[in-house]
């Protein structure tokens, strides 16, 4: 009944959010979708400074990593954008009644992600064969001095968070972490339940169906995934304990959360609508209705950035639509590199465009 009442109730659209963008956790999808909703709402979002790509990410964000913060102070609305925690500094962009949220995804699934984009660029990874070869034996790959290099190969959520990746998984340290998180932090989505977080986030933010339906952005061809063994997927929770902790903990307080606020029965019905939503959307915008490979893409505007050994997927519109839908769908589709130096340069009219290096 009291759960009846609270999904009855009416509430206002919140519109300072600042979501932690954690690396290869469907992050980039979430980021579509706020980039959007700011636009549509008319919202000041805390994009780079100059011509940085990301919040100063490796090393921990400070306020003068975003454009105009001189000027402009708490006055953003959105921020999303690659950095690594440091709330102190974050509460100096937002404002005071900010919604906080971040992503998580399954370690074993992450780090086999992570190696295969990040192959080229990490020192730990460019030595091995594979990610097999990695995991029996990580120590005789990665360097522990050079962990602001090597983040993405061990930890890599607990290092966004702003924590040590190195630490030791002592239980006492973990769970004063855990707390902290809790409380810097409203909610904690699940990469791998990502429409049922699209459900939860949809209610805890007071916002419409619309601004919470995405197609999915910077994912991969599936000939580019590499087979876990049985034993490197156990070797995984081992060598990244405190990211594999971080994971159990918050994607059973995820459920909890759910069961709270909407119930099991309300969620699958809600899936369910935001699904029909996608494939209507699916069928209006794009030619084949589902992601294509990097070769495939005919619009190079639309084209992502292509890393490591990871195939990029990405999207071909329908070239019949009409200016308002065209709008609409150029907005699901349109990279993430893009999309943020389109609302740069829409922000900040007088400032040098941001240099993507792209097509």
């Amino acid at each position: 009944r009291r759960q009846e009442e609270l999904l009855a109730a009416p509430c206002r659209a919140r519109t300072n959010v600042m979501f932690l963008k954690t690396h290869k956790t469907a992050g980039s999808t979430v980021l579509n979708l706020l980039f959007r909703f700011a636009e549509r709402r008319r919202l000041t979002v805390a994009l780079p400074a100059q011509q940085l790509l990301h919040l100063g990410y490796p090393r921990p964000f400070l306020a003068r990593f975003v454009e105009d913060f001189e000027s402009i102070g708490r006055n953003y609305n959105i921020m999303g954008n690659h950095l690594r925690f440091n709330p102190v500094e974050v509460r100096k962009v937002m404002a005071a009644d900010t919604f906080y949220f971040s992503i998580l995804r399954n370690p074993v699934r992450l780090l086999e992600s992570s190696y295969v984009y990040y192959k080229s660029v990490v020192p730990a990874f460019r030595a091995s064969k594979d990610v097999n070869e990695f995991l029996a034996q990580p120590l005789r790959y990665y360097r522990p001095a050079e962990h602001q290099h090597n983040s993405y190969a061990r930890n890599v959520m607990w290092f966004d968070f702003g924590y040590d990746n190195d630490a030791g998984a002592d239980g006492s340290y973990v769970q004063r972490v855990l707390k902290e998180l809790e409380q810097s932090f409203q909610l904690m989505l699940i990469a791998e339940y990502f429409d049922e977080s699209m459900v939860l986030l949809r209610h805890s933010l007071c916002w419409e169906l619309d601004d919470v339906v995405y197609f999915r952005l910077n994912s991969r061809s599936q000939e580019t995934v590499q087979a876990l063994s049985p034993e490197s997927e156990e070797r995984v929770k081992a060598w990244c304990s405190l990211d594999w902790e971080l994971y159990l903990h918050f994607n059973q307080s995820f459920w909890k959360r759910i069961q709270e606020a909407i119930g099991l029965e309300r969620l699958h019905k809600e899936v369910n609508e935001l699904r029909a939503r996608q494939k209507e959307l699916m069928e209006t915008c794009l030619v084949e209705q589902e992601a294509v490979g990097k070769d495939h893409i005919k619009d190079k505007a639309l084209l992502p950035f292509q890393s490591g050994a990871a195939n990029i997927l990405g999207y071909n519109l329908r070239q019949d639509l009409d200016n308002r839908t065209l709008r609409t769908c150029q907005r699901m589709v349109l990279p993430e590199l893009q999309y943020m130096s389109q609302l740069y340069s829409a922000q900040h009219p007088h400032k040098r465009r941001k240099q993507l290096g792209l097509p």
